[in-house]
């Protein structure tokens, strides 16, 4: 195979680059990196959930807030 059919293939790096030190490192940072922005992502796209919607209410009020003055708080 000539270099013009390797590049045609998606081969441009050497397998010995391929295991280099500095490779593998530059790797593996972008494979983090992609985890935490699908993470983010995901994490944006879901709807929020507030643990006191879940929490029974336990609060009265003082006063009424009724036009009613004698009505139930």
């Amino acid at each position: 195979m000539g270099s013009a059919a390797v590049a045609s293939w998606g081969i441009l790096l050497p397998e010995s680059t391929l295991n280099e030190t500095w490779f593998l490192v530059l790797a593996g940072f972008v494979a983090v990196n992609t985890v935490v922005y699908v993470t983010l992502a995901v994490a944006k796209a879901v709807p929020r959930i507030y643990i006191r919607d879940w929490l029974p209410r336990r609060y009265t009020r003082r006063e009424t807030r009724s036009i009613f003055p004698d009505g139930p708080r």
